[in-house]
Protein backbone atom coordinates (compact mmCIF):
# COMPACT_ATOMS: atom_id res chain seq x y z
CA UNK A 1 0.00 0.00 0.00
CA UNK A 2 3.04 2.61 0.66
CA UNK A 3 4.17 1.84 -2.75
CA UNK A 4 0.70 2.29 -4.41
CA UNK A 5 0.87 5.54 -2.31
CA UNK A 6 4.29 6.79 -3.36
CA UNK A 7 3.91 5.83 -7.14
CA UNK A 8 0.61 8.01 -7.16
CA UNK A 9 2.98 11.13 -5.10
CA UNK A 10 5.56 10.52 -7.60
CA UNK A 11 2.85 10.75 -10.44
CA UNK A 12 0.45 13.32 -9.01
CA UNK A 13 3.04 16.16 -7.80
CA UNK A 14 5.04 17.11 -10.90
CA UNK A 15 1.23 17.63 -12.77
CA UNK A 16 0.33 19.77 -9.78
CA UNK A 17 3.51 21.68 -10.08
CA UNK A 18 2.89 21.99 -14.15
CA UNK A 19 -0.42 23.07 -13.53
CA UNK A 20 0.30 25.74 -11.15
CA UNK A 21 3.03 27.04 -13.29
CA UNK A 22 0.84 27.08 -16.63
CA UNK A 23 -1.81 28.84 -14.11
CA UNK A 24 0.34 31.58 -12.72
CA UNK A 25 1.56 32.20 -16.59
CA UNK A 26 -1.83 32.77 -17.79
CA UNK A 27 -2.49 34.97 -14.65
CA UNK A 28 0.32 37.45 -15.72
CA UNK A 29 -0.68 37.65 -19.01
CA UNK A 30 -4.21 38.78 -17.42
CA UNK A 31 -2.60 41.02 -15.39
CA UNK A 32 -1.20 43.33 -17.95
CA UNK A 33 -2.28 46.75 -18.06
CA UNK A 34 -4.41 47.95 -21.23
CA UNK A 35 -1.71 48.54 -24.11
CA UNK A 36 0.47 46.22 -22.82
CA UNK A 37 0.26 43.39 -24.87
CA UNK A 38 0.43 45.78 -28.29
CA UNK A 39 4.07 45.84 -27.18
CA UNK A 40 4.61 42.58 -28.45
CA UNK A 41 3.45 42.91 -32.13
CA UNK A 42 6.97 44.48 -32.96
CA UNK A 43 8.91 43.93 -29.61
CA UNK A 44 10.51 40.24 -29.22
CA UNK A 45 9.39 38.75 -25.79
CA UNK A 46 12.66 36.56 -25.80
CA UNK A 47 16.38 36.90 -26.77
CA UNK A 48 17.08 34.39 -29.07
CA UNK A 49 14.74 36.63 -31.76
CA UNK A 50 16.92 38.45 -34.58
CA UNK A 51 15.43 42.12 -34.91
CA UNK A 52 16.84 45.28 -34.72
CA UNK A 53 13.82 46.38 -32.44
CA UNK A 54 15.05 45.97 -28.69
CA UNK A 55 13.38 43.46 -26.60
CA UNK A 56 11.20 45.15 -23.65
CA UNK A 57 10.92 42.34 -21.25
CA UNK A 58 12.98 42.49 -18.16
CA UNK A 59 14.42 46.50 -18.98
CA UNK A 60 14.69 49.28 -16.40
CA UNK A 61 10.84 50.25 -16.31
CA UNK A 62 12.58 54.02 -16.04
CA UNK A 63 14.37 53.38 -19.05
CA UNK A 64 10.98 52.38 -21.00
CA UNK A 65 9.04 55.34 -19.33
CA UNK A 66 11.67 58.04 -20.56
CA UNK A 67 11.87 56.84 -24.03
CA UNK A 68 8.18 56.36 -24.28
CA UNK A 69 8.24 59.90 -22.98
CA UNK A 70 10.64 61.21 -25.79
CA UNK A 71 9.06 59.31 -28.44
CA UNK A 72 5.98 61.14 -27.65
CA UNK A 73 7.70 64.92 -27.31
CA UNK A 74 9.24 64.14 -30.64
CA UNK A 75 12.80 64.77 -28.61
CA UNK A 76 13.15 60.95 -29.76
CA UNK A 77 13.42 60.08 -33.74
CA UNK A 78 10.81 57.29 -34.87
CA UNK A 79 9.31 55.68 -37.30
CA UNK A 80 6.37 55.16 -35.53
CA UNK A 81 6.82 55.19 -31.67
CA UNK A 82 6.10 58.59 -31.82
CA UNK A 83 2.17 57.95 -32.68
CA UNK A 84 2.11 54.87 -30.53
CA UNK A 85 3.42 56.61 -27.61
CA UNK A 86 0.60 59.53 -27.99
CA UNK A 87 -2.19 57.13 -27.35
CA UNK A 88 -1.09 56.43 -24.06
CA UNK A 89 -1.02 58.83 -20.69
CA UNK A 90 2.00 59.05 -18.78
CA UNK A 91 -0.16 56.61 -15.98
CA UNK A 92 -0.47 54.21 -18.44
CA UNK A 93 2.93 54.54 -19.86
CA UNK A 94 4.54 53.56 -16.17
CA UNK A 95 1.91 50.82 -15.79
CA UNK A 96 3.08 49.40 -19.28
CA UNK A 97 6.93 50.39 -18.40
CA UNK A 98 6.27 48.61 -14.69
CA UNK A 99 4.82 45.53 -15.99
CA UNK A 100 7.26 44.81 -19.03
CA UNK A 101 9.90 45.39 -16.86
CA UNK A 102 8.23 42.43 -14.34
CA UNK A 103 8.67 40.53 -17.17
CA UNK A 104 11.86 38.12 -16.76
CA UNK A 105 12.85 34.90 -19.56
Amino acid sequence: MVHIRRCICLFICPLAAAAALAVSSIASAADAPPGASSCSGCHPATAGVATPVPRLNGRDAGQITTAMTEFRTGKRPATVMDRIAKGFTDDETKAIAAFLAAQKE
